[in-house]
């Protein structure tokens, strides 16, 4: 068996392969194509107009932009990706700047820049706006791994060990954690686990058994007996929530990110809200004030000037930087007062490496969706620890891995995962909260060893008395639904397949009363379907009062809805299933329904994989297998 420090060296290869592949994918993309090209693809707006612009909380300065050529056209920008803002015009001084998307609707973008001051030239013509590779979380990531390598007779060195399962990890079992109220057994287990560990505790979190819930009375619980906690997440949409749940169960939270990739229900929680808020930035804002007028005193000399002009100069040069260096002492100091205030920090895996946290250590951080999150980032915030909390379910989304010898190499096994295989003491919670029992059956005993048990109050629940089965299987084989593929966006659509979604929600619309007013998904592995679906139901009359979701599979993580339809869309005569045999993606889609799960695809093409023909087989026995053709008029 290889030593820990082996392994992660060979993961540091592994590293560097997805890298390489993740910038000559973007370089493919947007780097090598002119700018014409680059705005053909989406990879640019050029030209656009400001329409907005000011300064957020914290003072980032920020701009909204506007296309005004190419409207409506379909483009690769997205919430959270570092930009380049820049200008064409001639005469600009620093012509261009980085930012980050802080949201993106249509043909708007809001753009926090990464300067302090707005640029001159943000009214003239010719600007525009660049998708660039964001290539710092690889950094941190190498950063992270060589630590971890290189770590000897330390914390570090000892958690390596121990979560490659080359040293036992301890628990002070006489410490017996508070019984909580609302936890059932599983969950008040995994609480005193975690409450007892000395150096590190997993819990696996099936869908729907309450693993948030869980996480927030265990860090409520140790928020009682440490000074400060760090909770992370791979993801900040994974942030967001913990810093909401955390902050409802009444402990002090602040939120470490930037703000452009923050939602807004949480941005009072974030260090630039609570550092505007403190009493003491009023003076530092004054201070402010007074170094940029000193700044502006000096400018106003130009070129030629005497020697009492230049000792004038000199004058208000000294006393802008001497005023600048007063207002770093003093935000210093704010930010150091009120992240100390803080119960719990939460940021992302990456956001571990902000240098307000720079550091700072903390006797226990917790890691939540661990499964979503390459191993290289995990050691990022298991650098910060005396001790490691992780949470997660390996059975659903994984981590994106983009390079095939790097997911070959094994890149894409979590650390949550190797932990569940060398650990011994493991915490599973065991009763789902969320779905009906049969719909929870299949994933049940497909991936959980039929572990599960669903809570009396959901586990016969449905949305009206006459309802035949809370699961449904509509099979489009033999009704030449053929899917199609939009080549530009490398994706897959099957309209036709749609039209039965739609004849059923009719038929759905019909059954139940007004006032039952359930909540509807509609999902799909493919984008391209769902940007299909949204356009259809968008003027679709018939379904204009019922209140409908749609979106792909990775984008619900962690949702739920009443009622739940999966658009599968692969039917070919060759059987190819493409993604749809990522089992644990489907894992997700199935287990967010509540009361009812409608699939509808062509068993003659997904029937042949064997985790679908258990699907098929498992309907037949437990729920309902229709036919498309009963559904065409």
């Amino acid at each position: 068996m290889k030593k820990a420090v082996e392994q992660l060296q060979e993961l540091m290869g592994l590293l560097q392969l997805e890298k390489q592949e993740d910038y000559e994918q973007f370089r493919k993309m947007v780097e090598s194509l002119s700018m014409q090209e680059r705005k053909e693809e989406g990879y640019t707006w050029m030209p656009v107009k400001v329409i907005k612009s000011g300064y957020t909380i914290g003072e980032k300065a920020f701009v909204i932009v506007e296309r005004t050529t190419q409207l409506n056209k379909r483009h690769q920008f997205r919430s959270g990706m570092p930009v380049r803002f820049y200008t064409l015009y001639a005469n600009a001084e620093k012509p261009e700047c980085n930012g980050v998307i802080n949201y993106v609707e249509r043909n708007k973008m809001k753009i926090v820049l990464n300067v302090k001051d707005l640029p001159e030239w943000i009214h003239q013509d010719q600007i525009g706006v660049d998708m660039l590779f964001d290539g710092r979380t690889y950094v941190e990531m190498e950063s992270a791994l060589k630590a971890t390598i290189n770590a000897k007779d330390n914390r570090l060195s000892e958690l390596r060990e121990i979560l490659y399962g080359k040293m036992p990890a301890l628990f002070d079992d006489f410490k017996q954690a508070p019984i909580i109220d609302g936890l059932n057994g599983s969950q008040q287990q995994a609480v005193q686990n975690i409450f007892s560990a000395r150096d590190v505790a997993i819990v696996h979190g099936p869908p729907g058994t309450g693993k948030t819930t869980t996480l927030v009375k265990a860090i409520h619980l140790i928020c009682q007996h440490e000074n400060q906690v760090l909770v992370t997440a791979p993801s900040n949409t994974a942030a967001d929530v913990l810093t909401e749940r955390l902050s409802d169960a009444g402990l002090s939270v602040l939120r470490i990110g930037h703000i452009s990739r923050v939602d807004e229900s949480i941005v009072s929680h974030t260090l630039e809200a609570q550092i505007a808020q403190h009493p003491d930035s009023k003076h530092i804002k004054k201070v402010k004030i007074e170094a940029a007028e000193a700044r502006r005193q000096a400018h106003k000399f130009k070129r030629k000037f005497d020697a009492d002009a230049r000792q004038e100069r000199n004058h208000w040069y000294q006393q802008a930087r001497e005023l600048s260096a007063w207002v770093n002492q003093l935000e210093d100091r704010l930010v150091e007062l009120v992240i100390d205030s803080a119960q719990v920090i939460v940021c992302t895996l990456v956001g571990v490496t902000n240098r307000v946290l720079k550091h700072r250590e903390f006797k226990t951080v917790f890691i939540d969706e661990a499964a979503q999150a390459l191993e290289p980032a995990v050691w990022i915030a298991i650098g910060k620890a005396k001790r490691v909390i992780m949470a997660g379910d390996p059975f659903q989304l994984p981590p994106t891995v983009k390079s095939y010898k790097a997911a070959r190499g094994g890149l894409g096994k979590t650390l949550i995962e190797k932990c569940l295989e060398n650990q011994e003491r493991v915490s599973l919670l065991t009763i789902q909260y969320r779905m009906h029992q049969a719909i929870m059956g299949f994933s049940n005993a497909y991936f959980y060893g039929g572990a599960l048990t669903a809570h009396e109050g959901v586990q016969f629940h449905s949305l009206y008395e006459e309802q035949l089965s809370p699961v449904i299987f509509i099979d489009t084989a033999g009704c030449g639904f053929d899917e199609k593929v939009n080549a530009e966006a490398q994706s897959r659509y099957n309209p036709e397949e749609f039209m039965i979604v739609c004849e059923h929600l009719y038929q759905l619309k019909e059954n139940i009363l007004p006032e039952m007013s359930p909540e509807i998904a509609l999902i799909s592995p493919y984008r391209e379907q769902v940007i299909h679906m949204q356009t259809i139901i968008s003027d679709d009359k018939k379904l204009d009062d019922l209140p409908l979701q749609i979106n792909t599979i990775d984008g619900f993580q962690g949702q739920e809805r009443d009622v739940i339809y999966i658009s599968l869309v692969r039917s070919n005569t060759k059987a190819e299933i493409g993604f749809l045999s990522d089992y644990r993606r489907m894992n997700v889609a199935m287990t967010r329904a509540k009361k009812l799960l409608v699939v509808v695809g062509d068993s003659g093409t997904i029937g042949v994989d064997p985790f679908y023909s258990a699907f098929l087989e498992y309907v037949e026995k437990e729920g309902l297998y229709e036919t498309a053709w009963s559904y065409m008029r």
